[in-house]
This record gives C-alpha cells, sequence and structure tokens, in this order.
C-alpha cells in the first residue's frame, strides 16, 4: 500500500464524520436522532467513492442527512475531508460492504438510495454483485419508507437497460427513465451535478443514463 493511502486511512481514523465496519452498528435505527442530532430525512449513496455527490446533495439540501458509503477507505477521505473543511455536517461517511446494508439500517429507516456510477460487472457471472441485482433490490426496499426512491446514473447502457429491465420484471414503479440525461427535460441542479469520472465521459461524448424507480 503507498504511503498516501496509509496517511489518508489514517487520518480517516480521527474524522467525526466516518464511521467504519462495526462503528456504524450503534446508529442502526436511529442515524437522525443519535448521529446528526436532529429529526432529518436520511438519504444513502451507495458506492460513492470520493463523495462529491454526497457532498454536493447535503450542500443542496441542509435539511435532510446524507450518508456516503463505500468500502475504500482512500475514497471516502477525499469527501469526508471536503465536508469537514466546509463545514458541512449533515454528511457522514460509511466504510462497510454495501451487502451488509441491513447490519446498519432499520426497515423504512432511508428516505431515498443514489447509485452514481457504479461498477456495472458486465459480466454475466456477476450479476449478483450489480448494485440493481434482485440481490440489492430486495434489501433497498427494506431500508425505504413506503414510496421511497432508487436514482440510478450510469454512462453504461448494459446497466442501464438490465435495470429497465428488472423494474419491468419486478413490477416496480418507474418514474423517470432517459438514455441522455443532458438532452432531456431532467438535467435539474441535483442530477446536474457531476462526478470527477462523469465530467471525463461527458468530455468524451458519453451519453449518461439515468433512472429513478420506487417499489409502489
Amino acid at each position: 500500500m503507498g504511503k498516501d493511502k496509509l496517511k489518508r486511512f489514517a487520518e480517516i481514523e480521527t474524522f467525526s464524520n466516518v464511521l467504519q465496519l462495526e462503528a456504524g452498528k450503534p446508529f442502526k435505527g436511529q442515524w437522525s436522532n443519535a448521529f446528526f442530532k436532529n429529526n432529518n430525512p436520511v438519504v444513502l449513496e451507495l458506492a460513492c467513492g470520493k463523495g462529491e455527490y454526497t457532498v454536493n446533495l447535503a450542500n443542496l439540501f441542509p435539511n435532510k442527512n446524507f450518508i456516503g458509503i463505500d468500502y475504500k477507505g482512500n475514497r471516502i477521505w477525499r469527501g469526508a475531508k471536503t465536508a469537514i473543511e466546509d463545514g458541512v455536517t449533515n454528511v457522514a461517511f460509511l466504510r462497510i460492504q454495501i451487502e451488509n446494508l441491513l447490519d446498519y439500517f432499520y426497515d423504512g429507516e432511508i428516505d431515498e438510495i443514489w447509485i452514481t456510477f457504479p461498477d456495472p460487472q458486465p459480466q454475466l457471472s456477476r450479476e449478483k454483485k450489480r448494485l440493481t441485482s434482485p440481490r440489492f433490490l430486495d434489501k433497498y426496499i427494506k431500508i425505504l419508507k413506503p414510496g421511497g426512491c432508487v436514482n440510478l446514473k450510469t454512462d453504461n447502457d448494459g446497466l442501464h437497460a438490465y435495470t429497465a429491465e428488472k423494474i419491468e420484471e419486478l413490477k416496480l414503479k418507474l418514474h423517470v427513465k432517459t438514455e441522455d440525461l443532458y438532452q432531456s427535460l431532467h438535467a435539474d441542479d441535483v442530477l446536474s451535478i457531476k462526478t470527477y469520472y462523469e465530467k471525463k465521459y461527458l468530455k468524451d461524448n458519453k451519453n449518461i443514463n439515468y433512472l429513478k424507480f420506487s417499489f409502489a
């Protein structure tokens, strides 16, 4: 492991807005009250990477709480550090494996989920690792409040198509579907937040797909 990664891993141990593995479990069912010290809605970003979307959402919606989830601590370091430096207090980062979500959140505790540019896991043998596979959807429906939505932004046409198929197959409620977000009417302030990787995709003239759906 490089020196920079070691330094970042050591530094996030001192960050008040980062919880790692077991440290997040005491807040299951009481993230708003016990961790954020308020009664505001809780929104998750899964596979948050450097946390750009999480922090930007927190800035746009000060009356909501945002938790970015990823397993790679050296990436979480960037978002957590930015939030601390900018005084953004309605954001936290949880370093866990996403398949363990149910260990950290109670049924109906989450208001909304964002999945922004995840690994598309294109190989058929890795379907279960896709964050919109039935394996993960079964977890989301449990932790989301009734009517809570899942948002997927991706440059990967295959993942977009796969997710749309699952929405139809499982008879989920589709709210928005577009294969070219920035040529559509849906690119508001929230959807126009751009991560480092999204900016690269756009420079390469790659279309950005977007889906919004719920379970009822």
